[in-house]
């Protein structure tokens, strides 16, 4: 798991409810966040600026993707090929990812 993913946890879980979000408590986030850290190993933080410019250009990334290209510009310098996310259609673009909706996971 990458900073990131962290990063974008803690922003959905502590937006509102009526936002797109869960509407956490900073107290009950934190404590998701630190279930999360014990579940998974984070990766070291490598640069992916060169690899994120070369994804933005070459799938015309925009906007708010362009957080979703730098994962997966991380996970391509990292070697990781599956992605597990509600956010199917974010990563579907990107060749080198296989994307698993956990709906589908038994």
């Amino acid at each position: 798991m990458a900073a990131q993913n962290l990063m974008e946890f803690w922003a959905a879980a502590t937006r509102p409810a009526g936002e797109n979000g869960l509407g956490m408590s900073i107290e009950a986030a934190m404590q998701e966040l630190t279930a999360i850290k014990r579940l998974f190993s984070l990766l070291p933080e490598i640069p992916v600026l060169r690899e994120w410019e070369q994804l933005v250009a070459t799938y015309s990334i925009l906007g708010r993707r362009t957080h979703d290209a730098r994962l997966a510009a991380t996970m391509k310098l990292q070697g990781i090929s599956h992605i597990l996310t509600f956010n199917v259609d974010d990563f579907k673009r990107y060749q080198h990812i296989v994307v698993v909706d956990p709906i589908t996971v038994p």
